[in-house]
Protein backbone atom coordinates (compact mmCIF):
# COMPACT_ATOMS: atom_id res chain seq x y z
CA UNK A 1 0.00 0.00 0.00
CA UNK A 2 1.09 3.58 -0.56
CA UNK A 3 1.46 4.73 3.27
CA UNK A 4 2.12 8.56 4.81
CA UNK A 5 3.56 8.44 8.12
CA UNK A 6 3.96 11.92 10.21
CA UNK A 7 5.13 11.89 13.92
CA UNK A 8 8.50 10.32 14.12
CA UNK A 9 9.70 10.24 17.59
CA UNK A 10 11.06 7.69 19.58
CA UNK A 11 7.57 5.29 18.49
CA UNK A 12 6.80 6.27 15.08
CA UNK A 13 10.21 5.97 13.70
CA UNK A 14 10.41 2.01 14.75
CA UNK A 15 6.66 1.87 13.44
CA UNK A 16 7.23 3.54 9.79
CA UNK A 17 10.56 1.44 9.58
CA UNK A 18 8.20 -2.06 10.20
CA UNK A 19 6.30 -0.64 7.35
CA UNK A 20 8.77 -0.49 4.92
CA UNK A 21 10.82 -3.58 5.39
CA UNK A 22 6.84 -4.90 4.91
CA UNK A 23 7.40 -3.72 1.52
CA UNK A 24 4.77 -0.73 1.84
CA UNK A 25 5.77 2.33 -0.20
CA UNK A 26 6.12 4.51 2.35
CA UNK A 27 5.56 8.68 2.54
CA UNK A 28 7.19 10.65 5.61
CA UNK A 29 6.54 14.32 6.36
CA UNK A 30 8.52 16.05 9.73
CA UNK A 31 7.97 19.59 11.12
CA UNK A 32 12.18 18.69 11.22
CA UNK A 33 13.38 17.57 8.04
CA UNK A 34 16.11 16.48 9.76
CA UNK A 35 14.11 13.96 11.87
CA UNK A 36 13.29 12.10 8.53
CA UNK A 37 16.81 11.46 7.26
CA UNK A 38 16.83 7.80 9.17
CA UNK A 39 14.08 6.72 7.06
CA UNK A 40 14.43 7.90 4.01
CA UNK A 41 17.85 6.36 4.06
CA UNK A 42 15.68 3.80 4.28
CA UNK A 43 13.60 4.08 0.63
CA UNK A 44 11.13 6.51 2.81
CA UNK A 45 9.93 9.26 -0.16
CA UNK A 46 9.70 12.89 1.28
CA UNK A 47 6.47 14.93 1.23
CA UNK A 48 6.73 18.88 1.45
CA UNK A 49 3.55 19.13 3.31
CA UNK A 50 0.40 17.13 5.47
CA UNK A 51 -1.66 17.89 2.57
CA UNK A 52 1.10 16.55 -0.37
CA UNK A 53 1.59 13.20 1.40
CA UNK A 54 -1.70 12.68 1.88
CA UNK A 55 -2.58 12.97 -1.84
CA UNK A 56 0.12 10.53 -2.50
CA UNK A 57 -0.90 7.80 -0.12
CA UNK A 58 -3.95 5.55 0.51
CA UNK A 59 -4.09 5.37 4.69
CA UNK A 60 -2.25 8.51 6.14
CA UNK A 61 -0.94 7.47 9.96
CA UNK A 62 -0.23 9.93 12.33
CA UNK A 63 1.51 9.87 16.47
CA UNK A 64 1.97 13.32 17.49
CA UNK A 65 1.99 14.29 21.23
CA UNK A 66 -1.55 15.65 22.08
CA UNK A 67 -5.13 16.40 20.21
CA UNK A 68 -4.24 20.11 18.91
CA UNK A 69 -1.72 18.50 17.32
CA UNK A 70 -3.62 15.82 15.69
CA UNK A 71 -6.44 18.44 14.73
CA UNK A 72 -3.73 20.31 13.44
CA UNK A 73 -2.58 18.02 10.56
CA UNK A 74 -6.46 16.62 10.27
CA UNK A 75 -7.02 19.55 8.51
CA UNK A 76 -4.53 20.14 6.26
CA UNK A 77 -4.50 16.32 5.60
CA UNK A 78 -8.50 17.01 4.61
CA UNK A 79 -7.70 18.83 1.72
CA UNK A 80 -5.05 16.14 0.42
CA UNK A 81 -6.63 12.60 0.82
CA UNK A 82 -9.13 11.40 -1.38
CA UNK A 83 -12.91 10.11 -0.74
CA UNK A 84 -12.34 6.64 1.05
CA UNK A 85 -8.99 7.43 2.35
CA UNK A 86 -8.10 6.36 5.95
CA UNK A 87 -6.17 8.61 8.65
CA UNK A 88 -4.86 6.22 11.10
CA UNK A 89 -3.98 8.26 13.94
CA UNK A 90 -2.07 6.18 17.26
CA UNK A 91 -1.63 9.39 19.36
CA UNK A 92 -3.02 9.45 22.68
CA UNK A 93 -5.90 11.84 22.85
CA UNK A 94 -9.33 12.58 23.94
CA UNK A 95 -12.32 10.57 22.50
CA UNK A 96 -14.65 13.49 22.19
CA UNK A 97 -11.44 15.08 19.75
CA UNK A 98 -11.32 11.73 18.05
CA UNK A 99 -14.70 11.72 17.33
CA UNK A 100 -15.50 15.55 16.41
CA UNK A 101 -12.02 14.68 13.97
CA UNK A 102 -14.18 11.59 12.13
CA UNK A 103 -17.55 13.93 12.01
CA UNK A 104 -15.16 16.50 9.79
CA UNK A 105 -14.00 14.08 7.63
CA UNK A 106 -17.22 12.45 7.06
CA UNK A 107 -18.36 15.05 5.27
CA UNK A 108 -15.56 14.76 2.58
CA UNK A 109 -16.06 10.51 2.43
CA UNK A 110 -13.00 9.96 4.50
CA UNK A 111 -12.85 7.48 7.30
CA UNK A 112 -10.83 8.73 10.60
CA UNK A 113 -9.87 5.69 12.61
CA UNK A 114 -8.31 5.78 15.99
CA UNK A 115 -5.86 3.32 17.56
CA UNK A 116 -3.54 4.66 20.44
CA UNK A 117 -0.81 1.73 21.18
CA UNK A 118 0.57 0.42 24.11
CA UNK A 119 4.03 -1.41 24.64
CA UNK A 120 6.37 2.02 24.76
CA UNK A 121 9.30 2.15 22.95
CA UNK A 122 10.49 -1.45 23.35
CA UNK A 123 7.07 -2.18 22.26
CA UNK A 124 7.49 -0.52 18.93
CA UNK A 125 10.79 -1.24 18.03
CA UNK A 126 9.57 -4.84 18.05
CA UNK A 127 6.88 -4.94 16.90
CA UNK A 128 4.79 -6.42 19.45
CA UNK A 129 2.39 -2.96 20.18
CA UNK A 130 -0.99 -3.51 21.64
CA UNK A 131 -3.17 -1.51 19.39
CA UNK A 132 -6.53 -0.62 20.59
CA UNK A 133 -8.85 0.54 17.86
CA UNK A 134 -12.25 2.53 17.02
CA UNK A 135 -14.03 3.03 13.67
CA UNK A 136 -16.25 1.18 11.28
CA UNK A 137 -15.76 -2.63 11.06
CA UNK A 138 -15.48 -2.61 7.66
CA UNK A 139 -12.56 -1.32 7.44
CA UNK A 140 -10.66 -3.93 9.47
CA UNK A 141 -9.85 -5.78 6.28
CA UNK A 142 -7.74 -3.01 5.19
CA UNK A 143 -6.28 -2.08 8.07
CA UNK A 144 -5.20 -5.49 9.46
CA UNK A 145 -1.56 -5.85 7.03
CA UNK A 146 -0.76 -2.49 8.05
CA UNK A 147 -1.48 -3.17 12.05
CA UNK A 148 0.37 -6.67 11.77
CA UNK A 149 3.56 -4.94 10.87
CA UNK A 150 3.31 -3.14 13.89
CA UNK A 151 1.54 -5.46 16.75
CA UNK A 152 0.67 -8.44 18.33
CA UNK A 153 -2.49 -7.58 19.90
CA UNK A 154 -4.87 -5.92 17.63
CA UNK A 155 -8.45 -5.44 19.07
CA UNK A 156 -11.14 -3.74 17.31
CA UNK A 157 -12.84 -1.97 20.83
CA UNK A 158 -15.91 -0.12 19.01
CA UNK A 159 -16.48 2.89 16.77
CA UNK A 160 -14.75 6.23 16.55
CA UNK A 161 -13.29 7.17 19.87
CA UNK A 162 -13.66 3.65 21.47
CA UNK A 163 -9.92 2.92 21.21
CA UNK A 164 -9.09 6.36 22.85
CA UNK A 165 -11.41 4.95 25.70
CA UNK A 166 -9.99 1.75 25.86
CA UNK A 167 -6.17 3.98 26.05
CA UNK A 168 -7.51 6.05 29.05
CA UNK A 169 -8.42 2.35 30.64
CA UNK A 170 -4.84 1.01 29.92
CA UNK A 171 -3.59 4.03 31.44
CA UNK A 172 -5.22 4.50 34.58
CA UNK A 173 -4.60 0.65 35.31
CA UNK A 174 -0.65 1.12 34.26
CA UNK A 175 0.20 4.44 36.34
CA UNK A 176 -2.17 3.44 39.36
CA UNK A 177 0.23 0.02 39.43
CA UNK A 178 3.33 2.52 38.96
CA UNK A 179 2.01 4.44 41.95
CA UNK A 180 1.21 1.14 44.01
CA UNK A 181 4.98 0.27 43.24
CA UNK A 182 6.45 2.96 44.26
CA UNK A 183 4.34 3.12 47.67
CA UNK A 184 5.85 -0.37 48.16
CA UNK A 185 9.27 0.56 47.67
CA UNK A 186 8.99 3.38 50.17
CA UNK A 187 7.14 1.09 52.78
CA UNK A 188 9.96 -1.48 52.27
CA UNK A 189 12.64 1.27 52.71
CA UNK A 190 10.98 3.04 55.95
CA UNK A 191 10.94 -0.57 57.11
CA UNK A 192 14.98 -1.47 56.63
CA UNK A 193 14.20 -3.88 54.23
CA UNK A 194 15.72 -3.90 50.43
CA UNK A 195 12.97 -3.58 48.15
CA UNK A 196 15.15 -4.86 45.17
CA UNK A 197 14.73 -8.40 47.33
CA UNK A 198 10.81 -7.73 48.58
CA UNK A 199 10.29 -7.17 44.43
CA UNK A 200 12.62 -10.17 43.61
CA UNK A 201 9.70 -11.61 46.06
CA UNK A 202 6.57 -10.06 44.47
CA UNK A 203 7.46 -10.89 40.99
CA UNK A 204 6.68 -14.50 41.43
CA UNK A 205 3.65 -14.56 43.60
CA UNK A 206 0.22 -12.48 42.82
CA UNK A 207 1.27 -9.26 42.89
CA UNK A 208 3.66 -9.65 40.05
CA UNK A 209 3.57 -7.77 37.00
CA UNK A 210 4.78 -6.12 33.89
CA UNK A 211 4.69 -3.27 35.63
CA UNK A 212 6.39 -4.23 39.15
CA UNK A 213 9.05 -5.97 36.92
CA UNK A 214 10.23 -2.88 34.68
CA UNK A 215 8.98 0.31 37.19
CA UNK A 216 9.55 -1.60 40.16
CA UNK A 217 13.22 -2.18 38.77
CA UNK A 218 13.88 1.32 37.79
CA UNK A 219 13.19 2.28 41.49
CA UNK A 220 14.96 -0.71 43.11
CA UNK A 221 18.48 0.96 41.26
CA UNK A 222 17.37 4.71 41.37
CA UNK A 223 17.06 4.89 37.40
CA UNK A 224 15.29 7.46 36.79
CA UNK A 225 16.10 7.92 32.88
CA UNK A 226 12.96 8.03 30.61
CA UNK A 227 11.32 4.88 28.80
CA UNK A 228 7.90 6.86 28.55
CA UNK A 229 8.31 10.40 29.59
CA UNK A 230 6.45 11.13 33.08
CA UNK A 231 5.03 14.53 31.48
CA UNK A 232 3.13 12.31 28.74
CA UNK A 233 1.37 9.94 31.25
CA UNK A 234 0.63 13.35 33.44
CA UNK A 235 -1.17 14.58 29.83
CA UNK A 236 -3.10 10.85 29.48
CA UNK A 237 -4.23 11.41 33.57
CA UNK A 238 -5.81 15.13 32.80
CA UNK A 239 -7.77 13.55 30.06
CA UNK A 240 -8.82 10.70 31.82
CA UNK A 241 -9.87 12.71 35.18
CA UNK A 242 -11.73 14.91 32.40
CA UNK A 243 -13.56 12.15 31.10
CA UNK A 244 -14.69 11.01 34.42
CA UNK A 245 -16.08 14.73 35.20
CA UNK A 246 -17.47 14.57 31.59
CA UNK A 247 -19.32 11.46 32.59
CA UNK A 248 -20.38 12.11 36.23
CA UNK A 249 -18.19 8.81 37.55
CA UNK A 250 -15.83 8.61 40.42
CA UNK A 251 -12.80 7.34 39.81
CA UNK A 252 -11.06 7.90 43.74
CA UNK A 253 -7.80 5.89 43.32
CA UNK A 254 -6.84 7.84 39.96
CA UNK A 255 -7.98 11.24 41.22
CA UNK A 256 -5.60 10.14 44.15
CA UNK A 257 -2.76 9.48 41.19
CA UNK A 258 -3.33 12.26 39.55
CA UNK A 259 -2.40 14.14 43.14
CA UNK A 260 0.95 12.63 42.73
CA UNK A 261 1.44 13.15 39.14
CA UNK A 262 0.69 16.99 39.64
CA UNK A 263 3.67 16.86 42.22
CA UNK A 264 6.13 15.17 40.19
CA UNK A 265 5.46 17.56 37.73
CA UNK A 266 5.85 20.81 40.38
CA UNK A 267 9.29 19.20 41.28
CA UNK A 268 10.29 19.30 37.55
CA UNK A 269 10.83 15.82 37.10
CA UNK A 270 8.30 15.45 33.70
CA UNK A 271 11.39 14.65 31.30
CA UNK A 272 12.01 12.04 33.62
CA UNK A 273 10.53 8.34 34.22
CA UNK A 274 7.47 8.26 35.88
CA UNK A 275 9.24 6.06 38.27
CA UNK A 276 10.13 9.18 39.99
CA UNK A 277 6.74 8.60 41.81
CA UNK A 278 9.26 7.12 43.80
CA UNK A 279 11.29 10.28 44.59
CA UNK A 280 7.59 11.81 45.20
CA UNK A 281 6.58 9.82 48.01
CA UNK A 282 10.39 10.36 49.64
CA UNK A 283 10.11 14.34 48.38
CA UNK A 284 6.94 14.41 50.82
CA UNK A 285 8.22 12.25 53.60
CA UNK A 286 5.06 10.07 53.31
Amino acid sequence: MKIGFIGLGGMGQPMAEHLLAAGHELHVWSRRPAGADFLLGKGARWAESPTELARQCEIVCTNVTGGADVAGLAAQLLEGLAPDGIHVDFSTIAPAAARGIAERYLERGIHFVDAPVSGGTAGAQAGTLAIMWGGKSALAERLDPLFRCLGKTIVRVGEVGAGQVAKACNQLVMVAAIEASAEAARLAGAAGVDFARVRAAMLGGSAGSRVLDFFGGKMAVRDFTPGVEARLHHKDFVMIMDEATRRGIPLPVAGTVMQQLDALMAAGWGTQDTAHLFSVLEKSGA
